[in-house]
């Protein structure tokens, strides 16, 4: 302004200057000072137009942010996602991994030594109980069952001849207690007819006559034991030559092959020799799952209860059951050692195959129940946002019971119906306003598997 004031009375000198050259000087100087006057008062009539102006503008923004702000205060609240709280079971599961084996698994060994004469199965072949697998040769046994044969030939005609002695010899003794019976009946009927050395004479061949009969029987009876054990000495020869047909203990399936046509199989009898087994052999139909249940779940188990068998690599369930436990826990891992059946009629599972073991540990039916999305763990306990029905946020302290990979059981804190709020609650605040969503229990899950998986 003070520049304008300067400009403005420099442009009134120079009209002074100007008027200065006319007739009349006093009319020029008063016609300057009109002049510079009237510039002074424009000057200041626009600078307070200019200045009004700047104030009525000012007005204007702060209006306009006060109606921003109301505006913004009338925005719609936050919706968030709330689940109602209803009643369902709740039972909590225990998942343990481990290998399946089967049942049974043995090596195959040769009872007695010989060479592979014959060879019936292979990699992956399935037999049956007592089905024949292998037949060895065995040159000895064959020889001592013809020896054995030979030695029952000789004892079976000893035996013979001792019976025919022994007939003999009761026959004699029959003659012979006759003749006596005759004489000394004819001495007590005619005392002096017949001499008494006559009857002694007689007396003794009858006593030795059935001293005879005595030996003969006791030379059958030896030769009958005789007998007896050559037949139980075939009998044994027998079983051991038997055992070079080697037969299948089990139903079951051929999972190694250690011997070829014409190998020597040793007894595997002692463990003094590196005997060398026929075949390993699994049982196929049923699988065992040995799992180590942790000593704080070892009361929740049972013989007989139910088990969900998860194969990944099949991605298939399996039923099983718990059919034995040690009844002890094992000091070093502090575990009970478990075995769950698994039966395996479509011969899908195959031996060291990973699988997931989950046991029912305890059960509840129809309590109220939370989603663990819901609950918040701090020093003071459990807690979860509730929307009341004035749409507002509350935290209400929890009291909670079983708990599962999903859900709580909730033992006080909350009443059926409620709202608890399983979105995001790290951006909420207690008694603010919010908008819910309810989410259904299927949809709710769904969210959660999918984040589990993307994780």
């Amino acid at each position: 302004m003070q520049r304008t004031i300067e400009r403005n009375a420099q442009a009134a000198g120079r009209g002074a200057e100007r008027t200065s050259n006319s007739a009349d000087p006093a009319a020029a100087g008063e016609s300057v000072v009109r002049e510079f006057l009237g510039t002074v008062t424009l000057r200041c009539g626009a600078i307070a137009l200019a200045a009004l102006a700047a104030l009525a503008a000012a007005a204007l923004s702060g209006c306009g942010n006060s109606n921003s702000a109301n505006a913004a205060s009338a925005s719609p609240t936050v919706t968030v996602g709330v689940f109602k709280i209803v009643k369902q079971d709740v039972g909590r599961t225990l998942t343990v991994s481990s290998e399946l084996v089967p049942f049974q698994e043995i090596d195959v060994y040769a009872k007695e030594s010989g060479y592979v004469r014959d060879l019936k199965v292979d990699y992956g072949s399935r037999v049956k109980t007592g089905q024949l697998m292998a037949v060895l040769e065995i040159p000895e046994l064959e020889v001592q069952l013809k020896q054995d044969d030979a030695a029952i030939k000789n004892a079976e005609d000893m035996v013979t001849h001792a019976e025919h002695e022994l007939t003999r010899s009761e026959a004699q003794h029959k003659v012979m207690q006759l003749e006596f019976d005759r004489l000394n009946g004819v001495a007590q009927t005619k005392p002096g007819l017949v001499a008494q050395q006559e009857v002694d004479d007689a007396e003794g061949k009858a006593l030795g006559s059935d001293a005879q009969v005595e030996a003969s029987r006791a030379t059958l009876e030896g030769a009958q034991s005789l007998l007896v054990a050559a037949q139980s000495k075939r009998e044994h020869d027998q079983v051991l030559f038997d055992y070079s047909k080697i037969t299948a203990p089990f139903d079951g399936v051929v999972t190694q092959r250690y011997a070829n046509l014409g190998t020597l199989m040793q007894a595997g009898t002692g463990s003094s020799t590196q005997a060398l087994p026929l075949v390993k052999l699994s049982q196929e139909n049923l699988f065992r799952l040995v799992i180590p249940v942790p000593e704080s779940y070892v009361r929740f188990i049972h013989v007989g209860d139910q088990v969900k068998v998860s194969v990944p690599s099949l991605n298939r369930d399996f039923p099983g059951r718990v059919a034995r436990f040690s009844v002890d826990v094992n000091e070093d891992t502090r575990t009970m050692h478990t075995e769950v059946d698994v039966q395996n009629t479509e011969r899908l599972l195959l031996p060291g195959l990973y699988a997931e073991a989950t046991l029912a540990l305890d059960r509840k039916d129809s309590v109220l129940a939370v989603p663990l999305q819901a609950v918040e763990q701090d020093t003071s306990g459990a807690s979860v946002f509730v929307v009341d029905a004035s749409d507002k946020i509350v935290r209400k302290k929890v009291t909670l019971g079983i708990e599962t990979e999903t859900d709580a059981e909730v033992i006080s804190g909350l009443n059926e119906g409620d709202m608890v709020v399983v979105s995001d609650r790290s951006s909420l605040k207690p008694e603010e306003t919010v908008k819910p969503h309810i989410v259904e229990l299927l949809e709710y899950q769904g969210q959660k598997a999918s984040a589990e998986s993307a994780q």
